[in-house]
């Protein structure tokens, strides 16, 4: 059994089915949020969030990419403690990788 063909507007349906799942997902949260009291605790979880989040991003990425990776995030978190400038932060974390990488770590 073969799929029908969708003709030359296969694309932008698809497209477009995209984009009102993505609507749907990100308009869900602030509908949902509507409806939960903000105690002190729920301020305090959604605080925490945008840092467990990067966490959750960036360790399995470390731990696949190793110890040049490591070493170049603990580079670029340090370098953002103390100057807070994402772009510097950006550049030392990618001086820091390219140097590990060529010392062969």
């Amino acid at each position: 059994m073969t799929m029908p063909d969708p003709g030359p507007w296969g694309a932008y349906i698809a497209i477009l089915a995209m984009a009102v799942a993505t609507y749907l997902c990100r308009i869900s949260g602030v509908v949902l949020m509507g409806f939960i009291p903000l105690t002190p605790r729920v301020r305090r979880g959604l605080a925490a969030l945008p840092g467990s989040i990067i966490f959750a991003t960036v360790l399995p990425l470390v731990d696949r990419l190793g110890l040049a990776a490591g070493l170049a995030l603990a580079a670029a978190v340090l370098s953002m403690v103390l100057r807070r400038s994402e772009l510097l932060a950006l550049l030392v974390g990618m001086a820091t990788v390219s140097l590990a990488r060529a010392l062969g770590l």
